[in-house]
Parts: structure tokens; C-alpha cells; sequence
């Protein structure tokens, strides 16, 4: 329920420990009884803050329903601003006869709410039920511009600062081993590498081991590279909305007293940021194919292979909502409005980024490519083991601030720490590139030179993590979620947000390797 734009607080106490909600159950089952009890009377208390004179003067928030004062005379003028509305729900058992006799909005007595399940309404079939409601206006010294504070108090900064630093004990642990290739390994081969005479070099190539032999064919064209080019577009327009919404969101600009703002910052920008996509997905393919032939086909596979994907998924979780004559089914006039989105908005920006990813120089390989691919030697494990536990890190670094954000979007709780989600975001993309540079280099290393899903994979799998945590706060944290429609729709979301993360995370890893191995074999000189 909302009030003048405020959501209806409850308070309750949980093992001694007073805990705030927004909204309120419709019902409840006490424990060890087999009926359900409904609620079926309202006390709310209204937080009032009087003001008079010249501090009459409001200044607009952007919240709708703001009392502005219309008199003549400011100095004058005075009245009431509505600063906290709360809720205390009660079950409450009435006499169905002594109701049968009053009418709608007749005044009843005031009521306690009953402590005995006895006194309480239970839900029968032809049972009479009567809703009643009260309302108590109270005095508050809080001021207009501080009535959001109460639903924004930060619950657990501790929580906070422990997984930040958590992660930064994972960064520099990386960052250590990063270093580590780089200065020992690279470094000190390459200089043996180069004042080598000519004969001993040849001796020193039959002895070579490990990631200067893959020098023929570590550019090699990856298979499925169509695929690779439009998901790593896909993942940098899916980081910069993600990142672009959290900046703003920390300074301040996405208020929660403009509901949906955040939801509708993140769509205008996952719309404009269809030129980054098509941009980075022609230039990837340009610099695979050396040529810029069919970058249509990719600019419109980028266009439409996430959005599409997003699609499906909403129109299988809206048929259900149909099937279940739910009010939370989408509208067909909003599916309408979305279809002119993508395809007038979203799909001319992609196609303008691939335009201008043709005009942009192909990146250069620093060596050329054999035209015999070279065996890869037998491996003792499967590589895709160390690619999917590669994900542990980053999902390390999330698993906290998932948690909140789970919170807020499932059990109604108010998220306002984007400070934190900006630090945890910036961690999250250093990880996710440290932990794929140590892999390519690893899989290089033992003469892999199929690095660029590995690349990818490496940092994406977090997603995997992502899903799977999904479905533990599903089973242990969301009991209240009744029946398979809920869990469906659940599920679907969570399926939504893991191919999200996935597209953003494998980017971050993708890219960071591919400079790597540019970087690494553009210093070796080879005749």
C-alpha cells in the first residue's frame, strides 16, 4: 500500500531483534496449526509533521502527490505534510451478526489486536469475513526531506565492508600471480629468447615448451567466431547499461520515491548502447575474418540475440501468467510498446555501431597463422574443469551484494547501498580479468591455443554460480513463494539475470585476454 508516494512500513520482532517490512502479509499460518488465518483488520498510523510560516515553501522532489500550498500569502501559510506511514495487520474474529447490521464506512469501536488464535479469523468455506481499518494521525518531528530515511537505514554496512574486503583479498591474491607471469615468466623468457645466436636458437626451438610454441596458431579463427563476436557485443552494451545505472544510482539520481526510474534508466540506455554492440561485434569479426564481409548479419544478430533471448523468456513466463489468470501478466499494448523499441530504436542504433565498426581500423595480429593447425597435446583433465571453477572467484566477490539485491527485488526490501554495488562492480570486472588472463596463460602454456571460448567461459561461468545461488534463496530464503506458477516465474527471472551476467563477466575475461595475447606475442620477434 502506499500513502502520499511513502510504502506502508510494518514493524515485527524476530528472536528479539525489531525488524522493519514493507507491506504486509494477506494471511498467515501459525506454526503447528493446520487452518490459515486471514487479515482482516488494518490499524495504520500516520506520521504528520506540521509547518507554518516561511517554511512552508516545498521544494519538488519529483514525487508525485506533493502537497503544494496554493495561498496567497506564503508567510501565512501552515498545514500538515505526511512524513511516515505504517501498518500494524491483526486477525480479528466479529460477530457476524452485530456486522450484517452497519454499513460500509460506519465508524466502529476501536480494536486491540487479539493475542488468542481463537479470537482470530479463520478462512472457511461460508465463512462471513468483515474488513475493518483505523487510522490514527500522529505528531513526528521528522521534516519533508528526511521522510525517506527510515526506509533507506542501512541495515548490515558491516556485511558490506566484510565482502569488499573479502574481494580484495581475492584481487591482490590474482593480481600476485598476474604479476607474477608477466615479470618472471614472460620477461625472463623472452630476453633468453632474443640474445640467442641463430644456431642455438634452432637447438632452443626443439626444447621450447609451452606458449611460444603456439605462436602459428594462437589467431587462429575460433569455431563458432559468428556466436563469439555478438555475445562479446551484447556483453559490452549489457556492462555499460549495468555500469552507467549503478554510477548514476550512487550519485543520487535514481530516487526511490520515483518508482520504476531505475527500471526505465536501464532500458533507455541498453537502447542507446546498441551502437557500442554493434561497434565492438563488426570490429571483433573484421579483425577474425580480415575482412568486413556479412557485417550486417552480425550487427543484426546483435540486435536481436540477447533482446531475443530476454524475449522468449518473458512470453513463456506471460503465457503462464494468462494460464493462471494472473493481473501480473504483461499487457498486449506494453508488448506492442517493447516490439517499437527494439526493432525502431535498438536495431537501427546496432546497425549504425556495425557501420561504424567497419570504418574502424582491424586490429592488427602481431603474427601470421600456419595453415596446419598444430596437434594439441593430451591433457590428464578435461580444461573445461578449470574453466567452469575459474567462476568461483568472481562469484566470491558477488555472492554478498546478490544476496541484498535478491532481497529487495523478491521480499520487498528497499536496496539503496549503489555505493557499495559500484565498488563491488568494480572488483567483480578486475577478478573476472585477472582470472582470465591467468587461465589463457595457463591453457597457452600447455600448448591449448583454442583460448578464446576459454577466455570467455572463464570469467562467464559465474553465471552458472549466479543460477545456482538463485535456486538455494528459492528453496531456503523465499518460503513464502507458493505453488509451481511462482517458482516458474522465479526461475525465469533468475534465468534472465545468469544469461545477463554471463554476456557482461565473459566480455570483461574476453577482452582482457585478447590484449593479453596481442601483448604477449607482439613482444616475441620471430623470423
Amino acid at each position: 500500500m502506499i500513502l502520499d508516494n511513502l510504502p506502508v512500513m510494518r514493524f515485527a520482532v524476530q528472536n528479539g531483534v525489531k525488524i522493519q517490512w514493507t507491506g504486509f502479509p494477506v494471511g498467515y499460518t501459525p506454526p503447528g496449526s493446520n487452518d490459515d488465518y486471514i487479515i482482516n483488520h488494518l490499524k495504520f498510523t500516520i506520521l504528520v509533521h506540521e509547518y507554518e510560516g516561511s517554511n512552508a515553501e516545498i521544494i519538488g522532489t519529483g514525487e508525485e502527490g506533493l502537497g503544494v500550498i496554493s495561498e496567497s500569502d506564503k508567510s501565512k501559510a501552515s498545514g500538515y505534510q505526511i512524513v511516515g506511514f505504517q501498518v500494524s495487520p491483526c486477525s480479528v474474529k466479529y460477530d457476524p451478526e452485530v456486522m450484517t447490521s452497519l454499513h460500509m464506512y460506519d465508524n466502529i469501536t476501536s480494536i486491540s489486536c487479539p493475542s488468542e488464535l481463537d479470537k482470530y479469523q479463520v478462512i472457511k468455506e461460508q465463512e462471513r469475513i468483515s474488513f475493518t481499518y483505523e487510522v490514527e494521525f500522529v505528531k513526528s518531528d521528522i521534516k519533508w526531506p528526511s521522510r525517506w530515511d527510515a526506509y533507506l537505514k542501512m541495515e548490515g554496512s558491516k556485511v558490506h565492508w566484510f565482502s569488499i574486503m573479502n574481494s580484495l583479498m581475492v584481487i591482490f591474491f590474482l593480481a600476485g600471480i598476474v604479476f607474477v607471469i608477466f615479470l618472471r615468466t614472460v620477461r625472463r623468457d623472452l630476453t633468453r629468447y632474443e640474445e640467442l645466436d641463430k644456431e642455438a636458437q634452432a637447438q632452443m626451438n626443439e626444447e621450447l615448451s609451452g606458449w611460444k610454441l603456439v605462436v602459428g596458431d594462437v589467431f587462429r579463427e575460433p569455431n563458432c567466431s559468428k556466436l563469439l563476436c555478438v555475445m562479446v557485443g551484447d556483453g559490452v552494451q549489457i556492462l555499460g547499461m549495468g555500469g552507467v545505472t549503478i554510477v548514476f544510482a550512487a550519485l543520487g539520481f535514481m530516487s526511490p520515491a520515483s518508482r520504476g526510474m531505475l527500471l526505465t534508466g536501464m532500458i533507455l540506455l541498453f537502447l542507446i548502447l546498441g551502437i557500442a554492440a554493434g561497434y565492438v561485434s563488426v570490429r571483433l569479426w573484421s579483425t577474425i575474418k580480415g575482412t568486413t564481409e556479412g557485417w550486417r548479419s552480425i550487427s543484426w544478430s546483435a540486435a536481436c540475440f540477447f533482446p531475443g533471448i530476454a524475449f522468449i523468456i518473458l512470453t513463456v513466463l506471460n503465457f503462464i501468467l494468462w494460464g493462471s489468470s494472473s493481473t501480473g501478466a504483461i499487457p498486449i499494448s506494453l508488448y506492442f510498446e517493447l516490439f517499437f523499441l527494439w526493432f525502431c530504436i535498438s536495431v537501427p542504433l546496432t546497425m549504425i555501431g556495425g557501420f561504424m565498426g567497419t570504418r574502424a581500423e582491424a586490429i592488427e595480429y602481431p603474427v601470421r597463422t600456419n595453415q596446419i593447425p598444430r596437434e594439441i597435446p593430451a591433457r590428464k583433465y578435461p580444461s573445461w574443469l578449470l574453466v567452469l571453477g575459474a567462476g568461483t572467484l568472481p562469484f566470491g566477490t558477488l555472492f554478498i551484494e546478490l544476496f541484498f539485491i535478491l532481497s529487495s527485488i523478491w521480499l520487498g526490501r528497499f536496496y539503496y547501498v549503489f555505493g557499495f554495488l559500484l565498488v563491488v562492480l568494480l572488483l567483480l570486472i578486475i577478478v573476472c580479468a585477472e582470472v582470465s588472463v591467468v587461465l589463457t596463460y595457463m591453457h597457452l602454456c600447455v600448448e591449448d591455443w583454442q583460448w578464446w571460448w576459454k577466455a570467455f567461459f572463464a570469467s562467464g561461468s559465474v553465471s552458472l554460480y549466479v543460477f545456482l545461488y538463485s535456486i538455494n534463496y528459492l528453496v531456503f530464503d523465499l518460503q513464502s513463494l507458493s505453488g509451481p506458477v511462482s517458482a516458474t516465474l522465479y526461475l525465469g527471472y533468475s534465468l534472465l539475470m545468469a544469461v545477463a551476467i554471463m554476456l557482461a563477466t565473459g566480455t570483461v575475461g574476453f577482452l582482457t585476454s585478447f590484449y593479453f595475447v596481442h601483448y604477449l606475442f607482439s613482444s616475441v620477434k620471430i623470423d
